[in-house]
């Protein structure tokens, strides 16, 4: 990053009612794309697909994406108006865009979103599983059973059901690249499912390099620490919000933009010899495994 590129230290209080939140409800804004970046086409002509693409991580992946030479599709709940703000931005760098909202915890939808992506563009070579979902609870007593299901729905089964639709559209050199979490590793105390279904997506993502080795096929994830998106001011407390990221070795909290140069990195023919290995961007945590 340049120098004179500037990242907040610190977020003021602020709630949203409904999940996954939105970008527009924001306060400061997330940074998605560093203006000093400059295209190189290292996707050039490619096609992604990215789940959860309309705001936070997904948006900064989609830009850099496009920036590279990408053409996207966007995958999202039902967040409309972020969706197409970032769809505007990708065509405004020359690229095409198509959305698709739905949701991927539905088998069903997923099969159904590829069958469009196919029809549009006639190929994909990059899958980003990145939606997700987090509901804090205090304690696991207070996590119900439809809470459990719709977190691993979403976090999990959602992966799960995109490969199996993509899987026979991705020829040799695709690559799958999924969003797990520092939770996956360190834990968290009030998000109990939420960072057991993102351990889940390590040892998924470990599993699924191992059995598309073979077809030249490579898996990898990435495992953001407090990034702000959408979805922390509608998962947590305005208090709790106050302090996001402060307990990183950084003192602040991420920028989607700062994951954006990873996830492009995994996407290029510079990754070509990495396979199922989770790559940690978390503001200075000390991982051992």
């Amino acid at each position: 990053m340049n120098e004179n590129f500037n990242f907040p230290k610190s977020v003021p209080e602020q709630k949203q009612d409904k999940q996954p939140g939105f970008e527009a409800l924001m306060n400061p804004k997330p940074i998605f794309e560093n203006p000093n970046c400059k295209g190189s086409n290292k996707l050039i002509n490619k096609v992604a697909l990215i789940t959860g693409g309309d705001s936070g991580i997904g948006k900064a992946i989609a830009i850099s994406y496009a920036r590279e030479g990408a053409d996207i599709i966007i995958i999202y709940l039902d967040e409309h108006e972020d969706a197409e703000e970032t769809k505007k931005l990708i065509e405004a760098k020359g690229r095409k865009c198509i959305l698709i909202p739905g949701d991927i915890g539905d088998d069903i939808f997923c099969n159904d979103a590829i069958k469009k992506a196919i029809k549009e563009f006639g190929k994909i070579d990059i899958l980003v599983n990145n939606a997700g979902e987090q509901h804090p609870q205090n304690s696991i007593e207070d996590i119900t059973k439809q809470q459990l299901e719709r977190t691993f729905k979403t976090n999990i089964f959602g992966m799960f059901y995109m490969v199996k639709a993509t899987l026979p559209h991705l020829k040799e050199g695709a690559t799958i690249i999924n969003t797990s979490s520092v939770t996956a590793y360190k834990g968290h105390e009030t998000l109990i499912d939420y960072s057991s279904s993102k351990g889940a997506i390590v040892t998924f993502t470990r599993s699924l390099s191992l059995s598309l080795a073979s077809r030249k096929i490579r898996v990898n994830a990435v495992a953001p620490g407090p990034i702000w998106t959408p979805l922390i001011p509608s998962s947590f407390s305005a208090t709790e919000v106050g302090k996001f990221g402060s307990n990183t070795p950084m003192g602040r909290p991420g920028q989607p933009v700062e994951l954006a140069e990873t996830y492009l990195f995994l996407a290029c023919d510079g990754a070509s010899y990495i396979s199922g290995e989770t790559i940690h961007v978390n503001g200075g945590v000390v991982i051992n495994g």
